[in-house]
């Protein structure tokens, strides 16, 4: 329900807000083809700080319309993210740009975390909160303010057992480096942060994962059932109820984090079939 069509947007609003004036003087830049993106630009914009957004050169040409459209001046570089994302890190070093990580920050996880107040503020009584992970910086925040008001209250999350990241580094004790197979963007991370580590190692209590195609047909479901459309990453936390990988009492009262709606449209078209 956001203006960007994700939570993104919560977690630059508040980094923005605590950056001290000369940092906003010299800008800001991202690496991200998707909803970071957006979410930094549109802050950015917000705050009058110039913003400088770095995608791969075969980013999805809509994404690349929406991030211009919200402010960002758009840098194309490379293949894929990793190589968008070095290019990132050198405008910081010739350009003093301050860098904004896509997850793995505290001041953007606390933003993020707001989604998490919102819940416990509407609904007081919850008994369990899902929520997808990529990164990790959503649920770090959500599970910090979910347990703040109730540590009774279990903090589920879900992965694509494609490219579970979170839920090996857990079972590892350690962060781990996957080969990340999933093709759901919000997902698709090789290594969450070290800092979303440390916190769903103590506040979140357990990782489901699924595959993608499971996923997939969750979206279907929101779509048919709810009427709201989401995006793959956003479908994991039903996916993952709808699947029963959530144990919980009957009975429960149980929040599922619908994190976007940014659905690749091409993609899309083709679940029903594939």
């Amino acid at each position: 329900m956001q203006r960007v069509g994700s939570y993104k947007i919560r977690g630059p609003l508040n980094k923005f807000a605590l950056m001290p004036e000369e940092q906003k003087r010299g800008g800001v830049v991202c690496s991200s083809a998707g909803n970071h993106a957006q979410g930094v630009a549109l802050a950015a914009k917000i705050h009058g700080i110039r913003a400088v957004v770095c995608m791969a050169q075969n980013a999805t040409p809509s994404k690349i319309a929406a991030t211009k459209a919200y402010g960002a001046e758009v840098v194309l570089h490379g293949d894929i993210w990793d190589e968008a994302n070095e290019k990132a890190k050198e405008l910081v070093r010739t350009e003093g740009l301050t860098y904004v990580h896509p997850f793995d920050d505290e001041q953007l996880i606390a933003g993020q975390g707001t989604l998490g107040l919102e819940i416990v503020q509407d609904w007081p009584d919850v008994d369990a909160v899902i929520v997808p992970i990529g990164g990790g910086g959503l649920i770090a925040g959500v599970a910090m303010a979910v347990k703040g008001h109730n540590p009774r209250v279990r903090v589920i999350g879900v992965e694509s057992s494609d490219g579970p990241a979170m839920q090996m580094s857990v079972r590892a004790g350690k962060l781990e480096t996957i080969d990340c197979r999933t093709v759901i963007d919000g997902l698709r991370v090789r290594r969450v942060g070290e800092i979303t580590f440390s916190v769903v190692q103590r506040f979140v209590d357990d990782i489901v994962a699924l595959p993608d195609r499971d996923i997939f047909d969750a979206m279907i479901w929101v779509m048919e059932r709810c009427k709201l459309v989401v995006e793959g990453a956003a479908a994991a936390p039903v996916a993952a109820l709808l699947h029963g990988l959530v144990q919980l009492p009957a009975g429960s009262r149980v929040a599922a984090v619908l994190s976007g709606g940014n659905v690749n449209l091409e993609q899309l078209r083709g679940l029903r079939w594939n």
